[in-house]
């Protein structure tokens, strides 16, 4: 017999309990939620920043500060999971306005899990002129297709998180869909 998965509602308190011992300096706690969390602040950084290193920074200097914010951890919030993901969204646009450009390092190639070739190359070309037409995009429009399309969150808790209303973030979203869109034609028209 299976344990059924723990609701958001469980797991958000379950998170909770654990930020009251990692405010006591539990780092079992502590391990336990990078465990859970650690994921996300990651791919956020990988998307935003296109740079294996600096995403993993990223992802430690969140779970950092998620250390240092535990003693004054307030339970009941949005959750130690959207914390992470407005913290790690903010130190990308940090670094993306100190650097003042998107790198130009590749993605590395995934396994090849697709039966035919010629299809992975395919997705694969397709992927990288996604990923370099978001390196042309101003960074708040990339923060918002990331984390609307990438990291799926709803357009109200991506407002958030850029700490923008809904209105002034679907406007924003809008004009970051129409940039790519342009950006992608372009690419198609002179490729």
């Amino acid at each position: 017999m299976t344990t059924p998965a723990p609701t958001p509602v469980d797991a958000a308190a379950h998170d909770d309990a654990l930020m009251l011992r990692v405010g006591a300096r539990d780092g079992a706690a502590f391990r336990a939620l990078i465990d859970r969390h650690a994921a996300r602040p990651h791919r956020i950084a990988w998307r935003m920043l296109g740079d294996a290193s600096e995403a993993e920074d990223v992802a430690q200097e969140a779970m950092l500060r998620l250390w240092n914010a535990a003693p004054q951890w307030r339970g009941g919030g949005p959750g130690v999971g959207a914390w992470l993901t407005r913290v790690a969204s903010n130190l990308c646009l940090d670094r993306l306005r100190r650097r003042g450009r998107f790198s130009d390092e590749e993605m590395p190639e995934r396994a090849d899990e697709a039966p035919l070739a010629d299809q992975v190359i395919e997705a694969d070309q397709a992927r990288a002129g996604v990923v370099a037409a978001l390196a042309r995009l101003p960074d708040r429009q990339r923060a918002a297709l990331v984390l609307t399309y990438y990291e799926e969150l709803p357009n109200s808790a991506a407002a958030d998180l850029l700490e923008m209303n809904i209105k002034a973030f679907e406007s924003l979203l809008l004009r970051a869909r129409k940039a790519l869109k342009a950006l992608l034609q372009e690419e198609a028209d002179h490729g």
